[in-house]
């Protein structure tokens, strides 16, 4: 641990804001006018009317008087929230920008509603130290167009051996993480995790025991064995869940357990928390829609943890109703066309998530009757924003819920093109992401 280091002014989480009524004007430009839209708020919807200056949010009330030359918008559907939240993207930068930049990342981001993301550190170099995180804090200053907050690594190189720079990088931070390999070793483990509660910090883990793997490349389930495949058995998720839920237990560290997929991890989860353990998860929305009666043999349905069962589905669906399972995340991951092009047998792991959340879980969870459009808003926004230490008040997303679209992945901002969910035909479609009070995208149809 060492001795104390100075503290420095933290970059990031970018801190509130303030309220977001009466938002500075400047220059001449478009002013647009949003009539007797939804507003989600406070936990309750009310309607309100919001007005927009020059691409800023000037006010957003009821009965706002429209301005001369104004541009209307008033559709029975569109509602406001605050900005999603997604706890876990991978945006490839540092050292892989051919997969995806700082810039694509969070404009697809903002595309799919999300204003603050928390990117995962399986980077080159991995920020595992000061000196390396400094390097990804710059490529967000200069590229980001949502809030990003970086995860620090849990071990040097993600390399599971040695402790990284912790107290350093913790000011910074959203909390700490090997994601993409998971920590193997016990000690190691139960060393980060008493330091992240000396830090006061969450460890977000990736759990998948390598010694359970063996070369699988989908879930060890009917799919698997019908076209033989290796398959990755579901003890080598809950396996190591159980193992840090008796460790976070034992230290009293801040725990959150990164993409659940197993009938087992919410089982061992749901009992923890009984237990009176200081953690919380997540799972995708891929594991919530699908299972793996989906899969073809095409790398957009490879990802890790792979699609299970439909048991474990259904249990993922349970876990998400009684607050088992806290949030959704993406685990946006985006690869090369190339990389996904070897079918499940030798592409790469990871589909991308951040342009398709919303309108896939509301047009299958909230549609259906399974969740209200409140609870799917309080388990994308106010459960990881309680959770992570958010308060980002000047956030806002717009979505038409009434537009009707099938999702091709050629229209996507991200560079990833990779996922399961396309030609689906989905509800809900953004029309403007609106960060700090200033619009950061705005759809093709209003962007006029």
């Amino acid at each position: 641990m060492g001795a104390t280091l100075p503290r420095r002014k933290a970059q990031f989480p970018i801190p509130p804001l303030g309220r977001i009524f009466f938002c500075k004007k400047g220059g001449q430009g478009v002013t647009l006018v949003l009539k007797n839209a939804q507003l989600y708020a406070g936990g309750q919807f009310t309607r309100t009317d919001a007005l927009l200056e020059n691409g800023a949010l000037v006010a957003l009330e009821s009965g706002i008087p429209v301005p001369s030359r104004a541009v209307v918008l008033e559709k029975p559907n569109i509602v406001i929230f605050p900005g999603l939240i997604d706890v876990h993207v991978h945006f490839r930068e540092p050292g892989f920008s051919y997969k995806e930049t700082m810039e694509t990342g969070s404009l697809a981001a903002a595309r799919g509603g999300f204003t603050r993301v928390c990117a995962m550190p399986n980077l080159s170099p991995v920020p595992d130290s000061l000196a390396h995180l400094d390097m990804q804090l710059a490529r967000i200053r200069e590229g980001a167009r949502v809030r990003v907050s970086p995860y620090g690594a849990i071990t040097r190189g993600e390399m599971g051996e040695r402790l990284a720079g912790m107290e350093a990088m913790a000011p910074f931070v959203a909390g700490f993480s090997d994601d993409g390999r998971g920590v193997q070793s016990e000690e190691m483990m139960r060393a980060a995790m008493l330091e992240a509660k000396r830090l006061d910090k969450i460890i977000a883990a990736h759990c998948e025991d390598m010694a359970l793997v063996n070369g699988g490349c989908i879930h060890a389930g009917d799919y698997a064995r019908a076209h033989g495949l290796p398959g990755i058995s579901s003890e080598s998720e809950w396996r190591q869940v159980e193992r840090d839920l008796r460790l976070a237990e034992e230290t009293g560290c801040k725990y959150h357990v990164c993409h659940v997929s197993t009938k087992e991890s919410v089982a061992l989860i749901r009992a923890a928390k009984a237990r009176g353990v200081d953690v919380s998860c997540e799972t995708g929305p891929h594991y919530l829609v699908l299972d793996d009666s989906c899969l073809q043999d095409d790398g957009r349905f490879k990802m890790n943890p792979p699609l299970r069962a439909k048991e474990d589905r259904e249990a993922l669906l349970a876990g998400l109703l009684d607050g088992t399972v806290d949030m959704v995340a993406t685990d946006h991951a985006p690869h090369s066309a190339e990389e996904k092009a070897r079918g499940l047998r030798a592409s790469l792991m990871g589909v991308v998530g951040l342009e398709t959340a919303f309108p896939v879980l509301y047009t299958h969870l909230v549609r259906t009757g399974i969740l209200p459009l409140a609870g799917l808003l309080e388990r994308m926004q106010a459960n990881p924003a309680a959770r992570f230490g958010f308060d980002d008040k000047n956030d806002w997303a717009v979505f038409d819920l009434d537009s009707v679209y099938a999702i091709d992945p050629e229209t996507f901002l991200s560079k990833g093109r990779a996922t399961p969910f396309a030609g689906m035909e989905v509800h809900g479609e953004c029309l403007m992401t609106i960060v700090g009070g200033k619009i950061a995208w705005k759809n093709a149809s209003i962007a006029n």
